[in-house]
């Protein structure tokens, strides 16, 4: 579903409205139906990612309330962040030339 990878790329937003000049997270009661579509696309993802992960990458990402945090961790986790691959090819690169 598109839906749903709009969501692990793309995030989701807390709906919020504005009450007395502070920014307050809104009641469900009061969410249309594009806000109510976009929870459960991220919601669908975590259920997929959730059931896909072994114990201990379940319980790194468990705290995580929003699917593109999630997502961010496990690819960090994975493949490092973009400055350590960076390093990592140079690093590799400057072997071969050397081999």
């Amino acid at each position: 579903n598109i839906g749903i990878l709009h969501a692990v790329v793309n995030g989701y937003t807390i709906s919020t409205q504005v009450v007395d000049e502070k920014t307050l997270e809104k009641p469900f009661e009061s969410w249309f139906v594009e806000e109510v579509r976009r929870v459960k696309y991220d919601s669908k993802a975590m259920n997929i990612i959730h059931s896909s992960l072994n114990f201990d990458e379940f319980s790194r990402v468990l705290a995580c309330t929003i699917v593109k945090k999630m997502w961010d961790l496990i690819q960090v986790t994975h493949d490092g962040t973009l400055e350590f691959r960076s390093a990592r090819k140079n690093s590799l690169i400057q072997e071969y030339d050397t081999f």
